[in-house]
């Protein structure tokens, strides 16, 4: 019965050490040099002037993360490139309503 007990977390260990570890989200990932990123602050400026709402932005996968109401009235998460802006990715209570292409 031990033989057992050591085969499988042998399993166990040999699975765990081939285990990715996990991006903050997994959603998006942007490579953007530090100092090639825009201001997240303009970021948000130009999101209200397109008739977004922002209630937080953050950096996540090198890329910035906001959540908020799009211009659709629609509550989400959305994804934006930090040195151009282009929208990548967004979605509503894990529904993707929008990914750019080979994103």
């Amino acid at each position: 019965m031990t033989h057992k007990y050591l085969i499988a977390a042998a399993v166990l260990t040999g699975a765990l050490a081939f285990a990715q570890p996990a991006e903050a989200t997994g959603k998006m990932k942007c490579d953007v040099a530090k100092n090639e990123m825009r201001s997240m602050d303009d970021l948000k400026k130009q999101l209200v002037e397109q008739g977004w709402q922002v209630s937080k932005a953050k950096e996540d996968g090198g890329c910035y993360e906001v959540y908020g109401t799009d211009p659709e009235g629609r509550r989400v998460e959305a994804y934006f490139d930090p040195k151009t802006f282009e929208k990548l990715y967004v979605s509503q209570r894990g529904k993707v309503l929008f990914r750019a292409e080979g994103r």
